[in-house]
């Protein structure tokens, strides 16, 4: 895999969302929310794909919208299927998603992300941006919501809300990619000292309340949970993301306990994918490609004590039932 930074200053550059259409109630954009038209492309070692997974459990969409589970190993020709029978997703009929994006564009050469989200007649590529999917997944797709669907981003708190997934995506999202993947001390040095300034603003606001933003779980946990899920497991160590641990962040530990026990979060949780990709597919930051064996991950299972915070965790909702036997992830312990 080749990390794009940019030579002078050594810093990653994330390539931008080139297949940006949404899928609505209205289907302004050519594509209404239908159950059965789309297939939900992910991995689960992506974070940004693993939003996706957890929304759409939280809001009961399984059997409206289908999920590709890829290899958590890329290869040069993105990602695969070969977690499927005979190597092809059995539903789209394709080897790697990258036949899908040609399908929607036969001049695309850019890169191949999940999560994406796949017209199921056509085999064309609808969309691959990843902040705006699980939105849409919030906020659309209410036909086919379960009942007792929590209300993940609610009208009253979407100011807020967005103003916290800009400075999360800033700095902690983005800012262990950033550590990770720089290339010179100075933009190392500028990602780290922001990852950790915010993570301790999180842990004040997080001390004396149970969620980021109201009394309930919303799209603003989602986004902050999936990278402090994988942060033991590889940012501190392989993105040198290293002033401490998870484990070492008390407030954080125990919110993250939280999130991982609430049915929808860690069962969608695979550290199997997530270290193996992680660690086989960025070369160029561990070149003997080498997975580590830890760390001990019992610990997410420990009582956390948010409760005592009060907070409802899906409102006026219930929790999700168990995922679908097909999704079902292995034992992680």
């Amino acid at each position: 895999m080749t990390i794009p930074t940019d030579p002078e200053t050594g810093e990653f550059k994330r390539a931008p969302n080139r297949f940006t259409a949404r899928i609505t109630a209205d289907g302004a954009d050519g594509w209404p929310a239908e159950a059965g038209r789309y297939r939900l492309v992910v991995s689960r070692a992506c974070p940004w794909a693993s939003r996706a997974l957890i929304v759409r459990r939280l809001m009961g969409l399984e059997e409206a919208l289908s999920v590709a589970i890829a290899d958590p190993i890329q290869d040069e020709r993105s990602w695969r299927f070969t977690l499927d029978p005979g190597g092809r997703d059995p539903v789209l009929g394709i080897e790697f998603l990258g036949e899908a994006y040609r399908a929607a564009d036969p001049d695309y050469d850019g890169g191949i992300s999940v999560p994406a989200i796949v017209d199921i007649p056509s085999g064309k590529l609808v969309t691959n941006d990843y902040p705006q999917i699980t939105l849409d997944l919030d906020t659309q797709w209410g036909a086919h919501y379960r009942d007792g669907a929590p209300d993940l981003y609610p009208e009253a708190l979407r100011d807020e809300i967005d103003e916290i997934n800009r400075a999360v995506h800033r700095d902690v999202n983005a800012g262990v990619y950033e550590a990770g993947f720089a290339t010179k001390q100075s933009a190392y040095d500028d990602a780290y000292r922001r990852l950790f300034a915010r993570l301790d603003e999180l842990s004040e606001r997080l001390a004396g309340q149970r969620y980021l933003v109201g009394d309930t779980i919303t799209e603003a946990d989602i986004r902050l949970f999936t990278t402090l899920v994988r942060f033991d497991a590889v940012y501190h160590g392989h993105f040198k993301c290293n002033r401490n641990k998870l484990t070492e962040m008390p407030v954080l530990w125990a919110y993250a306990r939280d999130l991982f026990q609430t049915p929808g979060f860690g069962d969608t949780v695979d550290f199997d994918h997530i270290k193996r990709h992680y660690y086989q597919v960025h070369e160029q930051v561990n070149p003997t490609r080498i997975v580590p064996n830890g760390p001990d991950l019992s610990g997410w299972a420990q009582p956390h004590g948010r409760a005592d915070l009060g907070g409802r965790p899906f409102g006026d909702g219930t929790p999700p039932g168990p995922p679908p036997p097909d999704e079902v992830v292995p034992p992680q312990w």
